[in-house]
């Protein structure tokens, strides 16, 4: 980025962005203005406690979520004013989630997981590509098996490749290795920045765990709603 050029425009930007729910107890507020820019191309971490926000915000970016206020603009389209409907194909066309809990369609094969977008974006060979991208994170001889008949870290392979099978310009990450043990989770996050070089893909990724978040070109801390230090390093 050139400090005396005019920026690119940013992968994810947010503008004073709150989000208001009401519970029984009264209004409760999860984000409380929040401001954050993301560059195309950049791989963002995202640490802080558990119910600091970390979550919403990123279904906020993702469009799953609508905010009380504030502008929320990824991959350059402005999400505040979009429909269902147009919010679902924003997402088809441009971003790809990976949560913790893999998300996999439980009577479907590890192929048919990750055509299944393919095929809604309209894309004629969906199986092909679905067959490339699950051997591309080493599931080339687990292609025809449902997800109960794989391993934790297998299931979340298949998530990464079907996150990763549109090539979305956008990928958010949500504690994809929070239900994985410490080898299998280290060898899904070296996957996962693999693919991420590879394709160019901007990275948000969410994680309780710093030394992971630290694999990022930067670190956001968000905690009660609020963003409190937006370029964390190691030893910091």
């Amino acid at each position: 980025m050139s400090e005396t050029g005019k920026a690119t425009e940013p992968a994810i930007l947010l503008s004073d962005v709150r989000l208001k729910l009401t519970s029984a107890a009264g209004e409760v507020n999860i984000l409380r203005g929040i401001d954050l820019s993301v560059a195309p191309g950049e791989a963002l971490g995202v640490v802080g406690p558990s119910g600091g926000g970390k979550s919403t915000m990123m279904m906020v970016i993702a469009g799953l979520e609508k905010t009380t206020s504030g502008l929320v603009r990824t991959a350059g389209i402005e999400l505040n004013d979009l429909s269902e409907d147009q919010l679902a194909k924003f997402r088809r066309d441009y971003v790809g989630v990976v949560f913790q809990d893999f998300h996999l369609i439980p009577t479907m094969t590890a192929t048919e997981n990750v055509a299944v977008p393919l095929e809604f974006a309209g894309i004629d060979n969906a199986f092909e590509k679905a067959r490339g991208e699950l051997e591309a994170v080493g599931l080339g001889h687990r292609l025809e098996h449902y997800p109960g008949q794989l391993s934790g870290g297998e299931q979340q392979r298949v998530a990464l490749a079907r996150a990763f099978a549109p090539e979305p310009a956008i990928l958010l990450a949500d504690e994809p290795t929070g239900n994985l043990d410490g080898d299998t989770g280290h060898q899904v996050m070296d996957l996962l920045f693999g693919l991420h070089d590879r394709a160019g893909t901007t990275l948000l990724l969410i994680s309780h765990d710093l030394k992971l978040a630290e694999r990022c070109d930067r670190i956001v801390q968000l905690a009660d709603g609020r963003i409190q230090n937006s370029n964390l390093r190691a030893g910091s």
